[in-house]
């Protein structure tokens, strides 16, 4: 019996295709698995050094930090099911099976969306903590954070599910062998609904808010005098005191460090568009012609540039913000200093302590911007095929 089922499959492999199994060319499967393990593995280590930096230092604590952390987590994600995976499949195409196709693009779509639901989120966030201050003592709270991230989470994984009934295996029989690859169990057509409902919300409207948000921002930092509000609590004194010379200090403190951070959050917003743009526009394009544009070295493009999206925002962080580059450093040597205060007196390690986790943790905007605490001054840091990211 087993012996027919063989001869009837070689029969239908003569059938289906006479041609043989054809194979990625050497180069590019080269330039895939240099570029894919190069940005995918700076982007793991630099999104784990971020989640580990907010969790394990106090001052770190803040809501704009909180919603870097749920984009560093989605980064992650999209690095591990869609980055990795592209290294097997250019090299014997897909080898994870029916579950693991489901899985896969769940993981991919769901990072993928995630990051640009936490990029709307921190936009918002500074809009109100600076042209709204006096609410965002009220808003922009560490405990609220939690509790949009947690919304945003538990939203974008149930919006999600739907790709466990869009995707499947699909097997192609050669001369040679027997090629399974993980695509869309709908045809074309069905799904393009599909994509253009997600480019419209995960892409086309956060860059929107973004743009209106940001310019609004703009206005208040870099066009207009800092709010008489912001320069009483900045300086902890009222107007009618006068401003002393300290206050005065403290209050360009404040413009400066907001400053800082709009900067280092807009750039953020800018690659999450710019990066994203060649492919998305792929998609659009290859919605409206047929054949479809599958050129492999620009498909290959496109898929760097998403890993890029998600590996750079680390960077980004160390190059434009003091306190992140001064925690990724410390957390670089904690092992050795953790060695050292071991065996040093007791009163040695209390001042290390109190150095480093003293009272200057900011609760909120307002709170960090109080003159009450001078410390509290320092910066606060405070993107679809799945054939086309794998």
């Amino acid at each position: 019996m087993m012996e027919n089922n063989t001869t009837v499959f070689q029969d239908v492999a003569r059938v289906v295709n006479l041609t043989e199994m054809p194979l990625n060319p050497l180069e590019e499967q080269v330039v895939t698995i240099f570029l894919t393990m190069l940005i995918c593995g700076v982007g793991i280590a630099g999104n784990v050094m971020v989640v580990l930096v907010v969790l394990r230092t106090k001052h770190m604590v803040t809501p704009t930090n909180c919603y870097l952390v749920s984009l560093a987590v989605a980064d992650l994600i999209v690095l591990l099911a869609a980055g990795l995976p592209n290294i097997s499949d250019v090299i014997a195409f897909w080898i994870y099976g029916y579950t693991g196709c489901l899985c896969i693009t769940y993981l991919q779509y769901l990072g993928i969306n995630v990051s640009s639901c936490s990029i709307t989120a921190f936009t918002i966030e500074r809009y109100i903590a600076i042209c709204h201050s006096i609410k965002a003592q009220f808003l922009c709270t560490v405990s609220r954070a939690k509790r949009i991230i947690a919304a945003v989470w538990i939203f974008t994984s149930l919006y999600c599910t739907m790709w466990f009934f869009l995707v499947d295996t699909d097997e192609t029989v050669y001369t040679n062998g027997v090629v399974v690859t993980c695509g869309y169990r709908v045809s074309r057509s069905l799904y393009m609904p599909i994509y253009f409902l997600d480019f419209t919300l995960f892409y086309v409207i956060p860059l929107i808010v973004a743009t209106v948000l940001y310019g609004l921002i703009g206005k208040i930092l870099f066009m207009s005098p800092l709010p008489s509000q912001l320069m009483d609590r900045a300086g902890g004194v009222s107007v009618h005191q006068g401003l002393s010379h300290s206050t005065n200090k403290s209050s360009k403190g404040t413009v400066t460090t907001r400053k800082q951070i709009t900067k280092m959050l807009a750039v953020v917003v800018i690659l999450f568009a710019l990066l994203w743009m060649p492919y998305r526009t792929l998609v659009v394009v290859n919605s409206f012609i047929d054949p479809p544009y599958h050129n492999t070295w620009f498909l290959l493009f496109c898929r760097m540039c998403i890993y890029t999206n998600s590996a750079i925002n680390p960077i980004i962080y160390n190059l434009m913000s003091q306190k992140f580059r001064v925690a990724f450093k410390k957390l670089c040597r904690c092992n050795r200093q953790h060695r050292e205060a071991e065996y040093n007196a007791p009163i040695y390690y209390s001042v290390m302590k109190n150095s480093s986790h003293g009272s200057n943790e900011p609760v909120t905007e307002q709170e960090e911007l109080s003159g009450q605490t001078p410390n509290r001054l320092n910066m606060k840091e405070d993107d679809d095929s799945m054939l086309s990211i794998s």
